[in-house]
């Protein structure tokens, strides 16, 4: 009688268990369901306008590890996003940690243009430098087109895109793009790719993530230890 009872016992505490365990998934679960996600419905393809080629022939050698190869057909020339998507980016307002460029002004950076012309782009001091957007409002952002200066085939060091709803960017941060191979910025190692400039820029997909803030990091290129900007594209739609 006494080894059923132990037997019944041990039963209802394994079922007791597993029980626990089925709400702890269903949590986990629900966490996952409320992430942010990109709104259901029809997509809209934009394409993207890219400026004339500033160069031509074999980038100048460039020492970085983690730098890609130049691969023409994966070049993105158009972006797929809900419908109502804009550049909310345009024509707002640029802070930078370097608030006397060298060359240009900041808003330059949100003019609509992406020439890598003479007057079309931004130069900051040398070493690790940032620009930053404010959107005006909180926004679904969905993907980020930038062109550093691509005049002269160079790379850009420790590349980093982050966004925020803090304008100071000391909490509730987002790394969307992260070049920094070795943590020479000392903000956290990057898994992305260092890649050469040109007139096709990058984009990055932020995957309808809610911000108000775009920042974007830089630590000198290839060439010299400057930082430029000729255009950074915000597509996005307002946060509701």
């Amino acid at each position: 009688m006494k080894n059923t009872l132990h037997i019944l016992t041990g039963l209802a505490l394994v079922l007791t268990l597993a029980s626990c365990g089925k709400k702890e998934e269903t949590k986990a679960g629900a966490a996952a369901d409320a992430a942010p996600a990109v709104p259901a419905g029809d997509l809209v393809e934009i394409a993207l306008e890219f400026p004339k080629p500033m160069f031509i022939g074999t980038p100048v050698p460039a020492e970085l590890p983690n730098l890609e190869k130049a691969d023409p057909s994966k070049v993105i020339k158009s972006i797929m996003v809900p419908k109502g998507t804009t550049n909310l980016a345009k024509g707002k307002t640029v802070t930078s940690s370097d608030t006397a460029p060298i060359i240009g002004e900041l808003s330059l950076v949100t003019d609509g243009d992406a020439d890598g012309a003479d007057g079309s782009f931004v130069e900051l001091m040398p070493g690790k430098q940032w620009v930053q957007i404010d959107l005006g409002a909180e926004a679904n952002v969905y993907k980020i087109a930038m062109w550093h200066y691509h005049k002269q085939a160079q790379a850009y060091i420790d590349v980093e895109v982050q966004v925020s709803n803090d304008p100071e960017f000391k909490k509730d941060v987002t790394t969307l793009f992260n070049s920094d191979h070795d943590d020479s910025s000392e903000m956290g190692k990057g898994g992305d790719p260092a890649y050469v400039e040109t007139n096709h820029g990058r984009v990055i997909d932020a995957k309808g993530i809610k911000a108000r803030y775009v920042r974007l990091w830089s630590n000198g290129n290839t060439s010299n230890d400057m930082n430029h900007y000729c255009e950074v594209q915000v597509y996005g739609t307002p946060a509701k």
